[in-house]
């Protein structure tokens, strides 16, 4: 299987950037939010989250920019199903986050500036992740000779 179209070669890099990010938040900066880590986690403690769940995420998001890549080649139906799920888990947070609902898979997520960046930007993106992402799931294995 060859799922490298420029969608989803987009939104395989997107995800890793987004991974770095986590990376860098699990060394304690707060870029590019700034301020307290309220903007990004939606605590109303302003607390960010802990260096252990940052580095948990980056390692989803770096799985799953895998598998939106094609990865692993040699399981391409192991791919689309990665694929799969990550559009489906990218467009429910999106979805929700469009609705003010992100409380419903991230408790705590509730301050205003928080819903306002979701709205704005975080379920927006996931929505585009998910979008771009798409054609690595329903990607037909290619045949020998083909």
């Amino acid at each position: 299987m060859r799922a490298t179209g420029l969608p989803t070669r987009v939104a395989a890099t997107g995800l890793l950037g987004i991974a770095g990010l986590h990376v860098l938040w699990a060394t304690g900066t707060r870029w590019p939010a700034g301020g307290d880590g309220g903007s990004v986690s939606g605590r109303s403690d302003g607390r960010s989250p802990s260096a252990a769940s940052c580095l948990a995420v980056a390692a989803a998001l770096g799985a799953a920019a895998a598998f939106v890549a094609g990865r692993p080649r040699s399981r391409p139906g192991l791919s689309r199903l990665g694929a799969a799920g990550v559009v489906a888990t990218l467009a429910t947070r999106g979805g929700l986050g469009m609705a003010g609902q992100t409380k419903l898979i991230a408790p705590g997520t509730t301050t205003e500036r928080f819903r306002e960046l979701d709205r704005a930007l975080y379920s927006p993106l996931c929505l585009a992740h998910a979008a771009l992402a798409s054609p690595a799931a329903f990607a037909s294995p290619r045949r020998n000779g083909a």
